[in-house]
């Protein structure tokens, strides 16, 4: 299954139950969202690919593994937490923003949060292994949102983001603090080549 990020609806957080290296969330979701999807459809929850256990009028079930909750922040989730949703692409769908999977990488936090006039801009903190792979200009999923990176400071691993207000109004980011721990997803293209040229330095 393939993402777009371009996210579709923000939803509240009606259950979370966690039990040991397991837990199962459910979501607030419209009519709308949920108009035709299926036991077994596949739905990214702040960026991750997760699928849907149950079905009610007006909420989804989700299960969420081990391996899940250590690679991704949602083990952090609360009753009431508000997520990003976006359904998978189906064949024909315009990609308006770049092609996800829902498998994120590892987490990064906002070190810095500026706001102007015209401008929202995140700045985040990451770790030597992630960095490696983002670059100026290149495009990342935060969260499950499709985004293009601004500057990248390869000194202190820290990155930066710029929000337009229609991103704020449909997505949790505006909701965001300083400290909090965001999903990140490297490009697929980028990561294989700049895997690619690592390997080929060292073999020479």
């Amino acid at each position: 299954m393939v993402f777009t990020g371009i996210i579709q609806e923000k939803a509240r957080l009606l259950r979370v139950k966690k039990l040991k290296d397991f837990s199962s969330i459910e979501i607030e979701s419209s009519s709308d969202f949920t108009r035709g999807i299926k036991i077994g459809a596949s739905v990214s929850i702040d960026g991750v690919c997760l699928t849907v256990t149950s079905i009610n009028e007006k909420s989804l079930t989700f299960d969420i593994i081990m391996e899940t909750l250590k690679v991704t922040n949602l083990s952090n989730l609360e009753k009431s937490d508000l997520v990003n949703l976006e359904r998978a692409a189906r064949f024909g769908d315009e990609i308006g923003g770049h092609i996800i999977s829902g498998h994120v990488s590892g987490t990064v936090k906002i070190s810095k949060i500026e706001k102007t006039t015209n401008n929202h801009i995140l700045s985040f903190k990451t770790s030597n292994d992630l960095i490696k792979y983002i670059f100026p200009k290149g495009y990342v999923s935060l969260n499950g949102i499709s985004l293009t990176i601004g500057e990248v400071n390869r000194i202190d691993n820290t990155f930066t983001v710029y929000l337009i207000p229609e991103t704020l109004r449909i997505t949790t980011m505006q909701d965001k603090k300083i400290g909090d721990m965001i999903n990140l997803e490297i490009e697929t293209q980028t990561k294989n080549t700049v895997d690619l040229i690592t390997k080929m330095q060292v073999k020479k």
